[in-house]
């Protein structure tokens, strides 16, 4: 299985020198990434990727909003055929009502997304899986809602942060999880986050609980520098 790293965890360092970061991320243990705003540039973020020697297993993005078309036509320059909902405010899942048509609304970019040739799937924060809906997590509400073929990325820092015992949790969800967010740290919303196995997260039970998910490291915010954090996480992972 490669092992991906999402950029979002260098955003400052990529408008600093994109070139040099992802040549660094490449030997530090990195095969592939998870872009974010993916319609910014795809040419030249694929040109900088090959230089690299780095592929693209996924890509954060916003199919509900304005920028879902030029999002689909990124895809392809990029190589992945999987673009991932990266966020959603708390309100989306504030009722069941609310989670009905969130489901509804990712059902049918995932359509949208499917006639272009590419997966579609959601990523959780913290609040879909601390809001309980007559004590289920909101998430696997959303989850028995959505259509077979929306994936979900687990991010397991979150997932941890919102009340969950997340292995278990990966365990409910089985199959439809196809990727996961792997980050460590206190749990808290505060952060800040550390390398993976520094934290509290239980990361080798969380990977042992989705065994075929890939695995992409993300920090989206450090308590030590961010690219020591990143490979320690690699080797870690390794």
């Amino acid at each position: 299985m490669t092992l991906a790293v999402q950029l979002f965890s260098v955003r400052d360092h990529l408008t600093d020198d994109r070139p040099a970061t992802l040549r660094l991320l490449a030997d530090a243990g990195y095969d592939a990434v998870e872009p974010f705003r993916v319609h910014v540039d795809p040419h030249g973020l694929r040109a900088d990727l090959d230089a690299a020697g780095l592929t693209v297993c996924s890509a954060h993005t916003d199919l509900l909003g304005d920028d879902a078309d030029a999002a689909l036509a990124a895809a392809p320059v990029l190589g992945t055929d999987t673009l991932i909902q990266a966020y959603l405010p708390p309100e989306r899942f504030a009722t069941r009502e609310a989670v009905a048509d969130t489901a509804q609304q990712l059902n049918a970019a995932s359509v949208r997304a499917a006639q272009t040739g590419v997966r579609f799937g959601y990523h959780n924060h913290h609040w879909e899986v601390g809001t309980l809906i007559d004590g289920v997590p909101a998430l696997e509400v959303l989850a028995d809602l959505l259509a077979p073929d929306v994936l979900l990325e687990v991010d397991l820092y979150w997932a941890a942060t919102g009340g969950a015992d997340v292995p278990a949790l990966l365990g409910r969800l089985g199959d439809r999880v196809r990727f996961l967010h792997v980050k460590d740290g206190p749990a808290t919303v505060e952060g800040p986050m550390t390398a993976v196995g520094e934290g509290v997260v239980p990361i080798a039970a969380s990977l042992a609980a989705a065994p075929d998910a890939q695995r992409v490291v993300e920090l989206d915010r450090c308590a030590t520098d961010m690219l020591t954090a990143l490979a320690t996480s690699a080797a870690a992972l390794r």
